[in-house]
């Protein structure tokens, strides 16, 4: 294999890449799971940009031929987007907004839902959750907007962040004080409805709508974390750890914001211990109050498994955005972090917690979400203006595409392996007819 030293990289000349697709338009990776089980398609939106949320499609590009299929197309006025798919069967699941949306009630972080279509029959959509604007709030119904929804490993559960609506509208007026939960990023799951019918709920708001899974919060957050302390203010960019227990139960790490005795905010790497049953009442309403949010189900289980406040940088890299992944196995939950140089270099911890490992020491930080090979050897992320992929047993970073500068470097939303190993799905912005658009890429690991 022909390879060069390049700023402590390895650079592979026998990597092929390759440009899927080519329409004049966005096309828009999520982080992971964007590969159909037996690794034929790449499924995408087709928003303008990725902090946007304009598409008006959920489609899939056949990797061979580039051929292109909608999956689905919203109607009314609606968008879509931030599509992933089911890791065995031919489902996607993604991000539905309001239809007919006005002044009053548009596109946002508390008014959103998810949405699945089995690609066998395009265009029809199930409700993935059900959501519950106003009284009475029931069991298994949300009262916001979920957002980046994925499987989990067997397919069963939808792990996704949420942010409440009903207390949302209590407004800034209240904010700052009387008994009452803010507003704040969660994680939510949603597993398969009891019965026939799913959860339904009352028409008492024009947008309450029904969902085919029962929906519930694993997180739990604080208005104001006492410093030093590990309770969070915010949940967000949550994985699945690992396979189900022969119990039943399954993990989720996630990133939890605390306040350091000094009361300065950084994230930490959490897990969330679930039940097999998550329809069972805790201590609290799972539907929540008017002035509650939904509560946890009993025997879910919060535990903080990194402490990073005493480092010279305190807290996981947020920059670049990545969610955490954990290895196929379980074992190993990735993370970026900065050493003491201020490089962000990627991490694992266990989920029982322990000192966590360095694994890149390199002078240059990882720019990009990562996801892990289905071996659990390498990780692959961007880099130097290039797709590479990292070994895990020594940390050397490999290069596979060529380095680019600027606005020709792969974006930093997705670096997915494929289902095989063989192959990374990435995004790079491609000017063309005096226009430039984001267009899916893919780079096949010859050597495998």
């Amino acid at each position: 294999m022909k390879t060069l030293s390049l700023l402590g990289l390895t650079s592979v000349a026998v990597a092929q890449e390759r440009q899927i697709t080519h329409a004049p338009h966005g096309h828009v990776l999520t982080n992971v799971n964007v590969w159909s089980p037996d690794c034929r398609w790449i499924v995408y939106d087709v928003r303008s940009v990725d902090s946007t949320f304009d598409g008006r499609r959920i489609e899939q590009v056949e990797v061979a031929t580039g051929k292109v299929q909608t999956l689905y197309e919203a109607k009314n006025g609606a968008a879509c987007g931030v599509v992933t798919y089911h890791p065995r069967e031919p489902k996607v699941v993604f991000i539905h907004g309001p239809e007919n949306p006005s002044g009053e009630w548009s596109y946002g972080m508390t008014r959103r839902r998810g949405a699945v279509v089995d690609v066998r029959r395009p265009g029809e959509v199930r409700p993935l959750d059900a959501m519950n604007y106003a009284p009475p709030f029931i069991p298994g119904a949300l009262r916001g907007g979920s957002h980046v929804h994925v499987f989990s490993p067997d397919g069963a559960w939808v792990s996704n962040t949420y942010e409440d609506d009903v207390l949302a509208r209590l407004g800034a007026a209240t904010s700052e004080g009387g008994d009452r939960d803010f507003n704040q990023r969660n994680i939510a799951v949603s597993v398969p409805a009891p019965g026939a019918h799913g959860v339904r709920v009352a028409r008492s708001h024009p947008r309450n709508h029904d969902g085919d899974y029962f929906s519930v919060i694993v997180t739990r957050t604080v208005n104001r974390p006492k410093p030093g302390s590990d309770e969070i203010s915010r949940a967000f960019e949550e994985g699945w750890v690992g396979g189900a227990a022969a119990d039943g139960r399954r993990q989720l790490a996630f990133l939890g914001n605390v306040t350091a005795r000094d009361g300065r905010e950084h994230a930490e790497v959490f897990l969330a211990e679930l039940p097999a049953d998550l329809t069972r009442v805790g201590e609290s309403p799972l539907e929540g109050t008017a002035t509650r949010r939904p509560a946890t189900p009993a025997g879910v289980v919060q535990r903080r498994l990194t402490f990073t406040a005493d480092r010279k940088f305190p807290g996981v890299a947020t920059v670049p955005r990545h969610w955490l992944r954990a290895s196929p196995d379980g074992a190993q939950i990735a993370f970026l972090r900065k050493d003491d140089a201020g490089v962000v270099q990627l991490w694992t911890v266990s989920p029982g917690g322990g000192v966590p490992r360095q694994v890149t020491r390199n002078e240059t930080g990882v720019s990009s979400a990562f996801t892990w090979s289905p071996d659990g050897r390498r990780i692959a992320h961007g880099m130097d203006g290039s797709v590479c992929v990292t070994e895990l047993a020594d940390g050397r970073t490999t290069r596979l595409t060529p380095r680019r500068d600027g606005a020709e470097a792969p974006l930093s939303f997705a670096c997915v392996f494929s289902p095989d190993g063989r192959a990374v799905a990435y995004l790079r912005n491609v000017a063309a007819n005096g226009a430039t658009f984001s267009q899916i890429f893919v780079v096949t690991l010859s050597w495998l």
